[in-house]
């Protein structure tokens, strides 16, 4: 069973960069499907990135080529470099863990952090 802590999240100035971070528990961490999303208070959650066991990855077009997904297996945890930081990118940051990279929706992942606020302004 994994669990998954975020954080790194902050204020940033738009075109500033950030670097979030989720620390995972669990001895089955590198099988699954690694993904960040956002939510911001009245939207459905966001799928932005996501990165599987083999280290390929997908992006949401609204963070392609300014957003980096990469994880590293020997500490166990999941990062998102954000680049070119906006305003809209404002909104609560979460990783989570599923069986399959298939798609980015939130409901095919099956256990998620608590968020860490990223607010850029």
């Amino acid at each position: 069973h994994v669990q998954l802590v975020e954080s790194g999240g902050g204020l940033m100035q738009p075109g500033g960069s950030l670097r979030l971070s989720c620390a995972a528990s669990g001895r089955t961490y590198s099988k699954w499907c690694m993904g960040w999303f956002r939510q911001v208070p009245g939207k459905e959650r966001e799928g932005l990135a996501t990165i599987d066991s083999r280290g390929i990855t997908a992006y949401a077009d609204s963070v392609k080529g300014r957003f980096t997904i990469n994880r590293d297996i020997v500490e166990s945890t999941l990062y998102l470099r954000m680049n070119r930081l906006r305003a809209e990118d404002s909104a609560m940051y979460y990783c989570a863990a599923g069986a399959s990279c298939r798609t980015m929706d939130p409901r095919q992942f099956d256990v998620w952090g608590q968020g860490t606020q990223v607010t850029v302004s």
